[in-house]
């Protein structure tokens, strides 16, 4: 497994924007696919995108498309997800995971980092 580190989240008013960062110290992601996924309270965590490994964007959340864009930065080994048009319905603990392929099931991935919270108040 692959400790992963997710960083950037925050208190942000409605219709900000924040830029979360997943990172894999010691560990080259370039081969792996990677996931974002977000928890609220009291709901199932959930998939809101994923990369493969191959840079190919496999899906996005419905109710993220044309505000959130995932990303990956090889020369900095890290995975970006840009919020825009956050709303209160986006709060919520944001998870990145790393496997071999891209999926919106959480049980199909092996490594996940500690989550960062995102919180959309005004």
């Amino acid at each position: 497994q692959v400790q992963l580190v997710e960083s950037g989240g925050g208190l942000v008013q409605p219709g900000g924007s924040l830029r979360l960062s997943c990172a894999a110290p010691g560990f080259t992601l370039r081969y792996s696919a990677i996931g974002w996924f977000r928890q609220a309270p009291g709901k199932e965590r959930e998939g809101v995108s994923c990369i493969s490994s191959r840079d190919v964007i496999t899906y996005y959340l419905d109710s993220v498309k044309g505000r959130f864009t995932i990303s990956r930065d090889n020369a900095k080994n890290t995975i970006y997800l840009q919020m825009n048009s956050l709303q209160p319905e986006d709060t919520a603990v944001y998870y990145c995971a790393a496997d071999l392929l891209c999926s919106d099931n959480v049980d199909s991935f092996a490594s996940w980092g500690q989550g960062t919270q995102v919180t959309v108040s005004s």
